[in-house]
């Protein structure tokens, strides 16, 4: 019997998009490299974890397959270059550009979902997605700067894009598998290892950094990681790829707001209007691309070829 959620996974949805929504304002606050930051994030959050993983998971090593040590690797690897690049083009362009060209990653996951799973999407999930896509585009649209070094940030976030949606592919399968505690320390401890690497490599300090930027690491690793990837980790036992990403189109209106109240940017007329468009795109997904929506296509697909 396939294990029932403790609650609704789509509400835990929710609250992790809220949370991730506080992830660019607050690398915005920071003077630190865009890898150092990424680096200690992930740093304090598995320093947060190890408790709770020596209590009551550590056995669980043990049982970890060749397989899945694989597929953790690379989600870890995709995790740290999406930090990287996501983090970096906040350093040339606007938060509103940024963020909604990382959260484009609909585009990617359709496309790999598809390919390496064989994942079905409707055609109305998939009006869904390319309308919550638009209104994302929306939002950003009166931002965006042709060429300059606005134009390198751009391209850095839809790089980020494509780098987050290879991590929630890659662990889409594994955490099916492992338990959430087990499944996200293994992951955000490979992808620590790589930015440690990549830090030494390009010759970064580790430290001294002020007492903000302490904070801002500290609060990178609370809010967006163990409230937000954490608990998206936690519904991808029981959501696809695809629904993830399409919540996380939803980041752009948490990070308005927040970027309003915090770094004094204006909320625009496109960005209203955009928001709504996204809510309406993000609930025709979630509405008509259920697992028994998807299932009762195939159904209606095979009598149609059955018919003929």
């Amino acid at each position: 019997m396939k294990e029932k959620p403790a609650f609704s996974p789509y509400f835990a949805l929710f609250i992790a998009t809220l949370a991730v929504s506080t992830s660019a304002i607050l690398v915005k606050l920071s003077d630190a490299p865009a890898s150092i930051i990424a680096t200690y994030r992930l740093l304090f959050t598995i320093l947060f974890m190890l408790p709770f993983v020596i209590w009551k998971h550590l056995g669980e090593i043990r049982f970890i397959s060749l397989r899945d040590w694989c597929f953790s690797s690379l989600a870890g690897v995709f995790l740290a270059m999406h930090f990287i690049l996501w983090f970096e083009s906040l350093n040339y362009t606007s938060v509103a550009s940024s963020v909604v060209l990382v959260t484009l990653q609909p585009l990617f996951s359709f496309v790999g979902a598809y390919i390496f799973f064989k994942e079905r999407v409707t055609p109305a999930g998939i009006a869904g997605g390319l309308l919550a896509i638009a209104g994302s585009v929306f939002i950003g649209w009166s931002d965006f700067r042709i060429g300059g070094t606005a134009l390198f940030g751009d391209i850095l976030a839809l790089l980020g894009a494509a780098t987050v949606t290879g991590y929630w592919l890659f662990g889409q399968s594994v955490r099916k598998r492992l338990s959430l505690m087990m499944y996200t320390f293994v992951v955000y401890t490979i992808s620590t290892i790589v930015l440690l690497m990549y830090d030494i490599a390009l010759g970064f300090d580790l430290f001294p950094y002020s007492g903000q930027d302490w904070l801002v690491f500290i609060g990178l690793a609370i809010f967006p990681t163990l409230l937000g990837h954490t608990v998206f980790n936690w519904t991808i036992k029981w959501l696809s790829a695809n629904t993830i990403s399409m919540a996380i189109l939803g980041e752009p209106i948490g990070a308005a707001i927040l970027a309003y109240c915090i770094l004094g940017e204006k909320v625009t007329a496109a960005q209203a209007i955009g928001t709504a468009v996204i809510l309406c795109g993000i609930y025709l997904f979630m509405q008509f691309n259920r697992p028994d929506k998807i299932q009762l296509s195939s159904e209606n697909d095979q009598s149609d070829a059955a018919a003929k």
